[in-house]
């Protein structure tokens, strides 16, 4: 793997401009701590509940992740192959869409409670539309010829999907999946300071609540990591199953 020294040497730089910033005396370092006092205050919190905090964020994450992808996945393939459900469903689903996700909260917590129920919820609600509506539209750009196709070589409809239609939408689930693990995760974070016990979210409510900033900065940068692995595993997937339309 290539090393990239220029966003490596840029990183470093950053550091060391925070730090001279915040010792310098120009800011309430209560309010904008340097690095020194953030890793100071991640080392203590790694020592009590930073591996149950993440470890729990993340199954939330996965299990909303699976629940929006799947369901996703169902409804675009459908309205995108049978033109009676697209004309009829895609107008309520294109509205549901364009609301934010975190406006739902309010009401899922009237519906579910602040469970994790809830959580799992709102974070599949934020994961589903993604998928849905570039599934809807790789479903409705195949070429007909590549159906016709199957259809003169008398394939059954299982064999159509599955030589044809999967391997052609493959590029859109992937691109849809990206997107949504990204609104994922505001979502996690978004259902864990509405009630949770547990959870980085969680953990940075309780350090706004009591001014702690070096927590609080500690715990954005977990968040920030966290998501940012994902998404490089997931593109290190991405460019082996797919070898066009990437982005």
């Amino acid at each position: 793997m290539k090393v990239n020294w220029k966003a490596i040497a840029f990183f470093l730089l950053v550091i060391v401009l925070w730090q001279l910033v915040s010792s310098s005396g120009l800011v309430n370092e209560m309010l904008f701590p340097g690095p020194l006092k953030v890793t100071s205050a991640g080392f203590g919190w790694a020592s009590s509940t930073l591996l149950e905090d993440v470890s729990i964020s993340l199954w939330r994450l996965l299990a909303g992740i699976i629940l929006g992808v799947t369901l996703g996945t169902i409804a675009g393939m459908l309205m995108g192959r049978i033109l009676f459900l697209e004309e009829t469903a895609a107008p309520l689903f294109h509205m549901l869409r364009s609301l934010p996700p975190v406006a739902t909260v309010p009401l899922v917590i009237i519906w579910f409670g602040i469970g994790e129920e809830a959580k799992i919820f709102t974070i599949a609600f934020g994961a589903f539309f993604p998928v849905w509506l570039s599934l809807l539209i790789g479903s409705k750009s195949i070429p007909i010829e590549y159906t016709r196709i199957a259809q003169i070589f008398a394939k059954p409809k299982i064999e159509t999907y599955k030589k044809v239609i999967l391997p052609a939408i493959q590029p859109f689930l992937m691109n849809g999946i990206r997107i949504s693990i990204g609104i994922a995760y505001f979502m996690v974070f978004v259902s864990e300071l509405a009630g949770a016990s547990s959870g980085v979210g969680y953990r940075m409510a309780v350090a706004q609540i009591t001014y702690n900033a070096d927590l609080l900065i500690a715990a954005l940068i977990v968040l920030g990591a966290m998501a940012f692995l994902t998404d490089y595993f997931f593109m290190r997937i991405y460019r082996r199953l797919v070898h066009w339309g990437e982005t």
